[in-house]
């Protein structure tokens, strides 16, 4: 959104120099033609489906590496027998998710890519865990019923012609929040807590959902008027967004709506 709002910055700062320093010389600030908005909006559409066909690509990864390795025995003793390699592979995670944010203007497309697919490979082994305490049954319903939820609230986004940036702060606090009551929760082991952690996180991962969503269509809307190197990492980018939305909302319902196994 930032990328947004500086280049809408930088459009009205053209648009004013236009006036003030050409407009008394005859001269035309640049108009784009209609085969020029027709490629932008190709482009446009291009990258939004773009963006959503990586986010299903990770999550079915994600899903089957889960599903495997759970019916592993030898992967579960490898994953749980010891803390340190569940430590190590979450830490992992983290580092992947700020290396392609932070990085990703020096990345290539391809490498982003990897990048992506690696890290839905290594959640899908943390994430096997609720296969174990859990039923199959249950985390089905779950994942359609998250899948429904996801798919209205993106719309939402998408279609809304409010302005959702104002959510933008209060999100982040609230994604703060519910990271350090979950911390702490680690060593209080209060249910209570534990209870309200969840139904925020649920409504968290809903807003984050709908925001994300205008804000991916608007940086596109602001940088998509072509498919090439830099605007196929932007749509990258935007599906490891919505692939984290997603996964956080599900496994915030799950607490609700799993089954535990007997």
């Amino acid at each position: 959104m930032d990328n947004y709002n500086n280049y809408q910055n930088y459009q009205n700062g053209q648009q004013q120099y236009g006036q003030s320093a050409y407009g008394n010389q005859g001269y035309v600030p640049y108009t784009p033609t209609t085969a020029d908005a027709q490629t932008a909006a190709t482009a446009f559409g291009v990258l939004m489906r773009k963006v959503y066909v990586w986010m299903t690509l990770a999550l079915a990864v994600t899903g089957l590496v889960a599903y495997g390795a759970s019916h592993s025995y030898s992967m579960m003793e490898i994953l749980f027998s010891n803390q340190a390699v569940f430590w190590v592979l979450a830490i992992i995670e983290i580092g992947l998710v700020i290396g392609l944010s932070a990085a990703i203007n020096k990345l290539s497309f391809m490498a982003a890519a990897i990048m992506f697919i690696i890290y839905s490979v290594i959640n899908g082994l943390t994430m096997s865990v609720i296969f174990l305490v859990y039923t199959e049954s249950s985390i089905a319903t779950t994942f359609f019923i998250t899948a429904g939820a996801f798919a209205g609230l993106a719309l939402i986004g998408y279609f809304t012609k409010k302005d959702l940036s104002v959510m933008g702060k209060f999100l982040m606090f609230a994604l703060i929040g519910v990271i350090i009551a979950s911390v702490v929760n680690i060593f209080l082991k209060s249910s209570g807590l534990e209870f309200g952690i969840s139904i925020v996180g649920v409504l968290l991962f809903a807003g984050l959902t709908a925001y994300d969503s205008q804000k991916i269509k608007n940086m596109f809307l602001a940088y998509g008027d072509e498919v090439n190197d830099t605007t196929q990492k932007l749509a990258v980018l935007g599906a490891l967004t919505l692939y984290l939305d997603f996964i956080n909302l599900f496994l915030y319902l799950l607490r609700f709506l799993g089954k535990a196994r007997e």
